[in-house]
C-alpha cells in the first residue's frame, strides 16, 4: 500500500523557522519532520512512499539522496585523490518515489498526480500532509476502512491545546494544571486519509485542485467519506510556537508520536 505525502508546501507561516526549506524539511530533534511521518507510518509496517514536491524539491531529493552519507562513516584520502568511501550503515527499510507535482500546484492536483505510482496490485492508498506527527496506529484506520466500505477515510483527532488548561474548583482553587494540553473535546481533520483505488477519480488534472474543498466536500456530500476517531496525540508544524513545542517534547525524551523510539 503506496503511502503519498504532501510535501510541495513552503511553510511561510513558520517565518525565519522554515527560511528556505521546504515546510516537511524544518526540523525535529535533528531530523526533518517529513522523516518523523515516515518513521511513524514504517513502525506500523506502512515503508513504500510517494513524496508529492513542489516547493525547494531539490532540498528533498539531496537528502534521501544523501542518507547513506549522513547516517554512516566517510573516509576521505586527499593522497590519493580525495574519493570518499562510505561506511555501510543502517538504512531505514522505505522505499521512496520522489514525485515532480510542479511548484504551484494544489494539494488535490498533487495527489492525483501522485496516483500514477500506485502499483497494479494497490487497491487502497494513504495520503497525508507533510507537518502533522502522531501516535496512530495507522493499521486500524486501514482495518476501519475496509469494513466500512466507503471511497474514503479521514482521521479525526482532538486539536491540540494552545495554551495552559486550568482546572478550577467551585472555590477558585486551582485542582491542575496542564501545559499544552491535547483538547478533549471536538474534531478537526488530522490529514491522515485512506481512499479506495475507486476514490481517484475524484481528483482531477486542474493544477488549482485543493484537497480539502471538491474532493474531500464531494466524498462527504455523497456519503462517501467516514471518520475514524483517534483519542490519542496529534500535533500539527504551523507556527513557530509549534516547532518550538516538538523539539521541546523531543529534547525532553517525551515524543508520544515517536513510537518507533519507545518500541510499542
Amino acid at each position: 500500500m503506496k503511502v503519498l505525502v504532501l510535501c510541495g508546501g513552503q511553510g511561510s507561516r513558520l517565518g525565519p523557522v522554515a527560511g528556505d526549506l521546504p515546510k516537511p524539511m524544518v526540523p525535529i530533534g535533528g531530523r526533518p519532520i517529513l522523516w518523523h511521518i515516515l518513521s511513524g507510518f514504517a513502525h506500523w509496517g506502512f515503508r513504500d512512499f510517494g513524496l508529492l514536491l513542489g516547493f525547494r524539491s531539490d532540498l528533498v531529493k539531496q537528502y534521501f539522496l544523501n542518507l547513506p552519507v549522513m547516517l554512516g562513516d566517510v573516509t576521505i584520502d586527499y593522497a590519493r585523490g580525495g574519493a570518499p568511501t562510505v561506511a555501510e550503515a543502517a538504512l531505514p527499510d522505505w522505499r521512496i518515489t520522489l514525485l515532480e507535482t510542479g511548484l504551484d500546484n494544489q494539494t488535490g492536483n498533487r495527489v492525483k498526480q501522485g496516483s500514477r505510482c500506485l502499483d497494479a496490485t494497490d487497491d487502497l492508498f494513504a495520503v497525508t500532509y507533510g507537518d502533522g506527527v502522531t501516535d496512530l496506529d495507522f493499521r486500524r484506520v486501514v482495518a476501519f476502512h475496509r469494513a466500512h466500505g466507503k471511497l474514503a477515510t479521514v482521521t479525526a483527532v482532538h486539536p491540540p491545546g494552545r495554551f495552559g488548561e486550568l482546572g478550577l474548583g467551585d472555590d477558585g482553587l486551582v485542582r491542575e494544571f496542564n501545559e499544552k494540553p491535547q483538547a478533549a473535546t471536538g474534531w478537526i481533520s488530522g490529514g491522515y486519509f485512506v481512499f479506495s483505488r475507486a476514490g481517484r477519480a475524484r481528483f482531477s488534472d486542474d493544477p488549482a485542485l485543493v484537497l480539502e474543498e471538491e474532493p474531500l466536500r464531494g466524498l462527504a456530500r455523497d456519503g462517501e467519506l467516514v471518520a475514524y476517531r483517534h483519542e490519542g496525540f496529534w500535533y500539527c508544524v504551523d507556527t513557530p510556537r509549534d516547532y518550538q513545542a516538538l523539539n521541546s517534547m523531543w529534547a525532553g525524551g517525551r515524543a508520544p508520536w515517536a513510537v518507533w523510539r519507545e518500541g510499542r
